[in-house]
């Protein structure tokens, strides 16, 4: 009957597990971009990343469904849908000021919690953790290794 209510194959601890990893997971990967004052912080990385679970969990499950009566679907067509949905939104974030691009890191970062949210609808934990934990990696660490490389005195080419 519960499944019937909410005409899903999953059920709601299930739903709940996969939509809290998305948005944990999207908050972590906003948490530099918040630090740093960019527009696109928590609440938007987190928004972008429990959006896309829920877009693929409905596709999955639609696809289950349809499967089911003896259709015919394709759930990586939402995939393919929402990476190049996506591709528009981190197209609009990037400008150029004064011969300088200019959050080229936040259109990446928002695209990675895109994925993080297509793992995390699709329950594929140990991938969004992993992912997540690069990302963190990379936007935090790697910025503190490029100030640090910056920092050196350039030596003239011989």
């Amino acid at each position: 009957m519960d499944q019937l209510l909410r005409g899903m194959n999953l059920s709601t601890e299930e739903i709940l597990i996969r939509l809290g990893v998305a948005v944990i997971c999207g908050l972590l990967l906003g948490l530099d971009r918040e630090i740093r004052g960019i527009a696109a912080g928590l609440r938007t990385h987190a928004l972008v990343s429990v959006s896309s679970a829920v877009i693929t969990i409905s596709a999955l499950d639609l696809y289950q469904g349809v499967r089911a009566q003896g259709g015919e679907s394709d759930p990586l067509r939402v995939i393919q849908g929402l990476a190049q949905a996506i591709g528009f939104i981190a197209a609009g974030a990037i400008f150029v000021a004064g011969g300088t691009v200019r959050n080229l890191t936040t259109a990446a970062n928002v695209w990675l919690a895109t994925a993080v949210g297509i793992g995390a609808g699709a329950g594929q934990f140990v991938l969004v953790a992993i992912a997540t934990g690069f990302g963190i990696v990379i936007v935090t660490f790697v910025r503190v290794l490029e100030h640090f490389l910056s920092q050196r005195p350039q030596k003239p080419d011989e």
